[in-house]
């Protein structure tokens, strides 16, 4: 993702401005896979009251190997285990083998599934979003069909602007 002034950033803070469990809540933003270590430190860095963790920050979980997978799932772990909230930022394409890991175990872990959808005024009134299965009755009990229009509720809605009140830390 690219924002200005984040462009080498590993660690931000600020509020959570998506509408997640923890929003409106003191959060550390972690770009890309880091150390356990760091991530301390850059805790350090915040504010006490922080107690959220934003895995993923600036479209940067993107595991290319089982390993890697892996290690982002303990780093994550350990901070669940401490009672942090953890959310994780998950593309799309990481959605089926996500599950292979524990989690989604954890009350105060906040998988966040991103769909893009371009352009999304453009699509009509009519416009469904199918949640759907691998395969017929594949993993899924059925589908789910939510009205697009729907899905864009004001109460749900974070403008571009909101995202700019963050700090850089490192």
């Amino acid at each position: 993702m690219n924002r200005s002034g984040h462009e080498s950033a590993d660690f931000f803070y600020g509020r959570e401005v998506e509408h997640t469990p923890m929003h409106g809540q003191a959060t550390l933003f972690v770009v890309g896979y880091q150390q356990q270590e760091a991530i301390e430190d850059a805790l350090a860095q915040s504010t006490s009251e922080t107690r959220h963790i934003f895995f993923g920050a600036n479209d940067s979980y993107q595991p290319t190997t089982p390993a890697e997978h892996t290690a982002w799932e303990n780093v994550i772990a350990t901070f669940l285990t401490r009672g942090y909230w953890c959310s994780l930022d998950i593309p799309f394409k990481h959605v089926a083998e996500f599950h292979e890991g524990g989690l989604c175990e954890y009350d105060r872990f906040i998988p966040i599934i991103k769909v893009p959808i371009p352009h999304i005024r453009l699509w009509n009134y009519n416009t469904c979003v199918k949640i759907d299965d691998n395969d017929f009755a594949s993993t899924n009990p059925g589908v789910w069909v939510h009205a697009l229009h729907s899905l864009q509720a004001r109460a749900n809605f974070t403008d571009w602007s909101q995202y700019d009140k963050d700090q850089v830390i490192s």
